[in-house]
């Protein structure tokens, strides 16, 4: 996004946003490498994290950008911690919706509990069964959890799901989705090297009710992260907490873009 009076660039990769847009703000939210349209190219080692980071600094260039408020959510906030620790000077604030910093999902892994809420990543380490299982019946699992997984009921409507089958269906796509989690669990030493202090402001949205992260997950080590400016933690929203929860997750990001730098550091 690009406030039109504060010229921040601001990169999404989560929802569409209107209401960002109407606050003034110019919102990018870009099908990532192997989504929707964008190319997949073959292999799990394509979808390395160091690499899916770097797509997002060159495209804040491509924008015309030198930095970004970069917001996520699941996978793109995997990527936006990634970003903000890998190229520190492209990202002037980061937003975070339900993922747990690298560091401290990678120690969580530790916890049974954490561990079975995750048994799912595992799963999609296996070659082609995965694919076979999630497209039997018309991505019959996927429409399932789609409307199951959210607090609030229809939060994801029909019209919407179809736009997520539609988009997963296209050639390579649903394998390009597998290879990021298998990248990401293949080789857990390559994440942790990955480590650095992230000194922009960071501000962190969490559903309680999240079946696939514990809640104690929510908040980031401050050894790596230490300009944390709150973990705003929302009871009744799940996983999916901007679907469930769009006007307390916009309220709380367009307050946090909108405040300047110097009232956000501690």
């Amino acid at each position: 996004m690009l406030n039109r009076s504060h010229m921040h660039g601001v990169m999404v990769q989560c929802h569409r946003n209107p209401l960002l847009v109407e606050a003034g703000f110019r919102v990018v939210a870009p099908d990532m490498r192997g989504y929707n349209l964008s190319d997949k190219p073959p292999g799990v080692r394509a979808y390395r994290i160091e690499l899916l980071a770097r797509d997002v600094e060159r495209l804040i260039l491509a924008c015309g950008e030198q930095t970004a408020v970069v917001v996520g959510h699941d996978r793109g906030a995997i990527i936006a911690w990634t970003v903000a620790m890998r190229h520190p000077g492209r990202v002037g604030k980061l937003a975070i919706l339900n993922v747990p910093h690298p560091a401290r999902f990678l120690d969580g892994l530790l916890s049974p509990g954490q561990l079975l809420r995750s048994s799912y990543m595992f799963f999609f380490q296996i070659p082609r069964l995965p694919e076979e299982v999630i497209r039997a019946g018309d991505f019959a699992l996927l429409r399932s959890a789609l409307r199951r997984d959210p607090v609030r009921p229809g939060t994801f409507i029909a019209e919407d799901i179809e736009r997520y089958i539609e988009a997963i269906a296209q050639p390579g796509a649903f394998t390009a989705t597998l290879n990021y989690y298998r990248a990401l669990l293949r080789n857990p030493g390559e994440t942790r090297a990955l480590l650095q202090r992230i000194e922009a402001p960071v501000l962190v949205i969490w559903g309680e009710r999240d079946r696939f992260l514990s809640r104690r997950l929510a908040e980031p080590p401050r050894r790596w992260v230490p300009n944390l400016l709150r973990v705003e933690r929302l009871q009744d929203a799940s996983h999916w907490v901007a679907e469930d929860r769009p006007l307390e997750v916009n309220t709380l990001l367009l307050r946090f873009l909108r405040s300047p730098l110097n009232t956000l550091r501690r």
